[in-house]
């Protein structure tokens, strides 16, 4: 029992570690300006690709997949790129807070996708408070047509669903034994090679501060795949997922300081009830615990 607690709160330290991670790959890929999206993908991932390369091969771990893992990695690596394009996109039209909030409708749809296809149970409370914390987003999401940024704010929607897609794969990976590394170099790889023809192509030219903002985005991708794999491979979506939340706060708190961003009443309902909900699942998943002990 006490294996499983360990694994579980670890999976919570990766998530919140995560949130930061990508909070600030956003931030960075924001702050790059007008390079096309296609481009700023490349780059976030090419130079998480290196990191994970040197990470394994600094591990001395094998670069081949286990027997098997090979549909999965693909599948994770196919549906994971479409949600980065998403993502990207948002926050490209959208304020950052809210971009990142649409694409943290992944916990939602990893627990939605765990359930269907790993038969991971989920219990009614846990069902409960990703269903509110779900409602909260609508409230970010306004989907309206007075919504001029509606198609931004799909965009980022479905890469949310996407991420959560890949993110079921991730964990099905971690309970097959795939290795982390292995994993995040594959997407990483895969990812890049998509994209290079865009880049050979159609080379958008780019001042310094766009490099060093584009690397930084990678840094930030490779901290937050490492992390968002490790979570995910320590402990099951319904555990762990609702902290995936985190991030809203601070992609909001950068937001305001780094771009003025300042979102709307609507936005802040959704914020409160997605915080919510993250408070009323810690305490009900400490008190489970409790009771297992018991």
């Amino acid at each position: 029992m006490s294996k499983q607690l360990s694994n579980k709160t670890l999976g919570v330290i990766y998530i919140l570690l995560s949130a930061v991670c990508f909070t600030g790959m956003n931030t960075f890929v924001r702050l790059s300006g007008d390079v096309p999206t296609f481009q700023k993908v490349f780059f976030r991932n090419f130079v998480a690709m290196f990191f994970a390369l040197f990470a394994l091969l600094k591990a001395g771990e094998s670069l081949k997949p286990k027997k098997g893992s090979m549909k999965y990695l693909t599948l994770r690596s196919v549906v994971g790129l479409a949600g980065v394009f998403g993502n990207f996109y948002a926050i490209d039209k959208i304020e950052l807070s809210d971009a990142s909030m649409l694409n943290k409708m992944s916990p939602f749809f990893a627990l939605i996708f765990s359930a269907i296809f790993i038969k991971e149970k989920v219990r009614l409370k846990q069902a409960i408070a990703i269903a509110v914390a779900f409602v909260g987003a609508l409230f970010i999401i306004k989907p309206t047509f007075g919504n001029e940024n509606i198609i931004a704010s799909m965009a980022g929607f479905i890469g949310g669903m996407c991420a959560g897609g890949a993110y079921t794969c991730v964990r099905w990976l971690g309970i097959t034994g795939e290795n982390g590394k292995l994993i995040v170099f594959f997407f990483s790889a895969f990812s890049s090679i998509v994209t290079a023809p865009y880049l050979i192509f159609n080379y958008h030219h780019m001042e310094l501060w766009q490099w060093a903002a584009l690397l930084m985005a990678g840094l930030c991708a490779a901290g937050g795949q490492f992390s968002i794999t490790a979570a995910y491979t320590h402990a099951p979506s319904r555990e762990i997922s609702v902290y995936d939340y985190s991030q809203v706060v601070f992609a909001a708190i950068v937001g305001f300081f780094a771009f003025g961003d300042i979102p709307d009443l609507w936005s802040f309902v959704g914020y409160f009830i997605i915080c919510a909900m993250a408070v009323w699942m810690f305490i009900y998943n400490n008190r489970n615990e409790l009771r297992k002990k018991a």
